[in-house]
């Protein structure tokens, strides 16, 4: 989530009025920071949130967003000067698609203040409510399916690419069957890589997920009732979808395709 401000003042009561609302189990939050942009266009971090910092395994993705905003160059916290660099810089890392990178960066021009936070809440109302009485616009993405959901589609139409190459091939002259083969081995390497690349994804979610479950474990066990029920439930949730995790996704491990020459 992303929620934008005129200034800097209401970029802080947004912080506190999460904070209360995480306090009362309305909502967890997970990560968040505190940004502006300077008139160059980069994304100067101003607070970056105690429980989990940019660099731990929550907070890499609030950083990850951050950077396709505009850092890290501008970062203004010291800190973390050199902590946000290298792979996750990308959309799989933020867990969002271009679209929100696009709408978040119209709305957060120099001068604007924002917020940037990973949060888990059962309905907007909460958040909604306090942030419109700051005057805050806020934007939100679903990070849990984003990267999968592309990701398998890319998947197939590689795998239908090379099924319909092998049965253009079955079919091809000797001379042009080569030819055919070179291109299928592109598709295969290209193939092997998004595998990679998902299976990465999906270990650094599980790290993610495990992250979270410790947090609010350690918040239930200081919490009311009231808001220990909330996050008990968040907890559960967590696990369920830790359980079911990406690692056991079909098409995340699906016979090796054959890469050998079609007679």
């Amino acid at each position: 989530m992303v929620v934008v401000f005129d200034n800097e003042l209401k970029a802080y009561d947004g912080i506190r009025a999460l904070n209360e609302l995480d306090s009362e189990g309305s909502i967890s939050v997970h990560a968040k920071a505190v940004v502006t942009k300077n008139t160059e266009q980069k994304v100067i971090v101003k607070q970056d949130g105690e429980e989990f910092p940019l660099r731990t395994a929550s907070g890499a993705a609030i950083g990850a967003l951050i950077g396709l905003l505009g850092g890290p160059i501008g970062l203004g916290v010291g800190a973390l000067a050199g902590t946000l660099t290298g792979g996750i810089w990308d959309l799989n890392r933020a867990g969002v698609d271009s679209e929100f990178v696009d709408d978040v960066s119209k709305k957060l021009v120099p001068s604007k203040w924002a917020i940037v936070a990973d949060i888990s809440e059962e309905w907007e109302t909460p958040v909604d409510v306090r942030m419109a009485a700051l005057d805050g616009t806020i934007l939100r993405a679903n990070r849990k399916n984003v990267w999968h959901e592309r990701h398998a589609r890319e998947v197939a139409a590689i795998k239908a690419d090379i099924a319909y190459l092998k049965a253009e091939q079955a079919k091809a002259q000797t001379g042009r069957k080569a030819k055919v083969q070179a291109k299928i081995d592109a598709l295969n390497k290209e193939l092997d890589a998004k595998l990679q690349q998902a299976k990465l994804r999906a270990k650094q979610e599980k790290e993610e997920c495990k992250a979270k479950v410790d947090a609010l474990e350690k918040k239930a066990a200081k919490a009311k009732a009231e808001a220990k029920a909330k996050i008990k439930k968040r907890i559960a949730d967590y696990e369920k979808w830790f359980n079911e995790s990406p690692e056991n996704w079909d098409w995340l491990h699906n016979e090796p395709i054959d890469k050998s020459d079609s007679k």
